[in-house]
């Protein structure tokens, strides 16, 4: 008999990169997972926005939008909420960016490095954490997870203000080129910058993404 495939929780904090997933990120964290035979379910706070920005004009616009029906946009329906995500039925976790992590996950947008994160996905990292799952975190994702365990060795790309910031949470900062992604076998994360460069290639994000996915499920 073949063994079960591994599975891997995703989680998802809206649609679009100003005020939720980085659409992106996202698409191609699970096209690798599904490369590596992984089985997914995406997962999404059943909250309100932080705020809605026009993507066109990148300004903050009128109105309200919920994170885990947002977050449907990208999972094609396939999405459940966050508060039902049991750490011990995944093998792994892995978080795309975007601005929703650092406002719908967490307020690391607004109030850095003294940043709380949702109680939902605290939970959430902490059960991994404790059960001693890779945690794979992409983009702003990695800030927000130190900020969450106050431990971690990541990479957000070369970003000095966020590296101090990181550190200043109690974890440790490593320089990455965006085609990159850096293991922290201890505490068992695999982190890579992708859009923390903004101006990147979506071949070069894409090369990143696959290592760090690879890498995650390497150590499941």
């Amino acid at each position: 008999m073949s063994p079960a495939p591994k599975t891997a929780a995703v989680v998802l904090s809206g649609c679009g990169h100003m005020d939720g997933a980085e659409v992106r990120e996202s698409v191609l964290a699970l096209l690798a997972l599904d490369r590596e035979g992984v089985v997914v379910q995406c997962f999404a706070p059943d909250i309100a926005q932080a705020h809605v920005v026009d993507h066109l004009t990148g300004r903050p616009e009128a109105g309200t939008r919920n994170v885990l029906v947002e977050s449907a946009r990208i999972a094609r329906g396939r999405v459940r909420p966050l508060s039902d995500l049991v750490a011990a039925e995944f093998d792994m976790l892995v978080c795309p960016g975007g601005f929703g992590a650092a406002k719908n996950l967490s307020n690391l947008a607004a109030a850095g490095a003294d940043a709380q994160l949702l109680p939902d996905f605290l939970a959430v990292i902490v059960a991994f954490r404790a059960l001693n799952r890779p945690i794979c975190v992409i983009c702003i994702t990695p800030a927000v997870l130190v900020a969450g365990l106050g431990e971690g060795e990541v990479t957000t790309g070369d970003d000095p203000d966020t590296a101090g910031m990181i550190y200043s949470m109690g974890g440790t900062h490593v320089k990455a080129p965006v085609t990159h992604c850096h293991v922290d076998r201890v505490h068992r994360v695999v982190s890579t910058p992708a859009y923390m460069y903004s101006n990147a290639r979506l071949a070069d994000v894409a090369k990143g993404i696959d290592a760090a996915v690879h890498a995650t499920v390497a150590l499941a």
